[in-house]
């Protein structure tokens, strides 16, 4: 599915951009990320209050392959098949995706469990050198 086949479906929600990523793409909408294509599947973000539309759909949470196995990724779900015949509809979930996006974006970032930085050490002061004695001079 092609950027401009996407656009046309999202045409009663408003202009949307897709960007390849993953061997897919990404649908953005003022830089939020509401949708993913992968293998001409349409999957929308969803959080708590939008999955059990999802589920009531009998849809379920975007998965894929890795070397390490099947993963699933529960914050983007396949979109309904009855949507890609219906765009008013779909402008609906859209939206609710976009929601999703904007609640997304308004929560603080988690912090990573980086090291602490150590303060920068402080320059040793300037050795003060001794002036020599002559040899045979003793310190008395």
């Amino acid at each position: 599915m092609d950027a401009e086949a996407i656009g046309e479906l999202f045409r009663e929600f408003g202009p949307v951009s897709v960007r390849r990523m993953f061997g897919g793409g990404g649908i953005f909408v003022d830089g939020l990320m509401i949708g993913l294509v992968s293998d001409d599947v349409i999957h929308l973000k969803a959080d708590s209050e939008t999955i059990p539309l999802f589920e009531a759909e009998g849809q379920g949470p975007f998965t894929y392959r890795t070397k390490h196995g099947m993963q699933t990724l529960t914050s983007y779900w396949r979109m309904p098949e009855r949507l890609y015949d219906d765009t008013d509809e779909l402008a609906r979930w859209a939206r609710a995706a976009h929601s999703v996006a904007l609640r997304a974006a308004a929560k603080p970032k988690k912090t990573s469990a980086k090291k602490k930085k150590k303060p920068l050490r402080q320059p040793s002061p300037p050795k003060v050198k001794q002036p020599r004695r002559p040899p045979g001079r003793s310190r008395i």
